[in-house]
């Protein structure tokens, strides 16, 4: 079963990413075992950035299950440049609305909810590396069956 939900999500970036003609520079997921995001599990995620020039867009997708038991999802983004710098950040994917509909695209039992971070400079070339840690007040947050990390370079505003 998780091979066929790793296939699906594989299938739906790669068309996805196809139909808008620019590849991504980075995509890449993390499924969490039993659908559990446990606070001592931190995906990281490894970026090559090729300049400096470009403008990115960012997108971290977070799937759930509709049962998923609150409405957000906190968790601290840790980044560390290619020259050694760390930083670390805290960030909220809104996952259902006040009156209990969900924010993201739900299909079946499976709610995609995206967080955007669009026309992002880099301010050095090289490796940047990317590591989520959940921030929940509970151990495990349970029903969360993958994040995924993408970059694509933004093409509305080309040098």
């Amino acid at each position: 079963m998780r091979i066929l939900a790793l296939s699906f999500i594989l299938l739906s970036g790669i068309l996805g990413f196809t139909s808008c003609g620019e590849a991504p520079v980075f995509t890449k997921s993390y499924s969490f075992a039993n659908n559990e995001w446990k606070q001592d599990v931190k995906p990281v995620f490894k970026v090559t950035i090729p300049d400096t020039v470009n403008y990115y867009n960012i997108a971290i997708t977070l799937r759930t299950t509709t049962d998923y038991s609150y409405s957000n999802l906190w968790f601290f983004l840790h980044t560390k440049t290619p020259k050694g710098q760390t930083g670390r950040e805290p960030v909220e994917i809104k996952i259902a609305h006040p009156d209990g509909s969900w924010v993201g695209e739900k299909s079946g039992t499976v709610v995609e909810t995206k967080v955007m971070f669009n026309h992002r400079k880099f301010p050095q070339a090289g490796v940047y590396t990317f590591t989520f840690e959940q921030g929940i007040t509970e151990q495990i947050a349970k029903e969360v069956m993958d994040i995924s990390y993408t970059v694509t370079k933004d093409i509305s505003n080309e040098n």
